[in-house]
């Protein structure tokens, strides 16, 4: 009996770290901000000769949460002008602002 009673604390102890050990903060910051930009260059203007464009946006967050461009690597003119316009300065929603940190994301825009 006495051992029975050993394993079933066992059994508890072990359960119990495993569920305080599981992650809980869900969405990953980066996936969350990479869908907010995405929703941000979704209505655009570009026809289908100017299909398949291709950018690398490198911006960081300033200290109010506000994406700041750094540089938009394309061919394109347009695209640069555009990404630029759409993504300087727009507030994110995001829990911990690490100011100065850069990012980097891949635009493609399809038509």
């Amino acid at each position: 009996m006495r051992k029975l009673s050993l394993v079933f604390v066992a059994a508890f102890l072990i359960v119990t770290g495993n569920v305080l050990a599981n992650n809980t903060e869900g969405v990953e910051p980066a996936k969350s901000l990479s869908s907010q930009i995405s929703n941000m260059l979704r209505d655009n203007s570009f026809s289908d000769m100017e299909s398949d464009l291709t950018a690398q946006v490198r911006f960081t967050l300033n200290s109010e949460g506000e994406i700041v461009v750094l540089s938009v690597d394309t061919e394109s003119v347009n695209l640069e002008r555009f990404v630029k316009g759409r993504l300087n300065y727009q507030k994110v929603d995001i829990s911990k602002v690490e100011e100065g940190k850069l990012f980097t994301v891949p635009v493609r825009i399809a038509s």
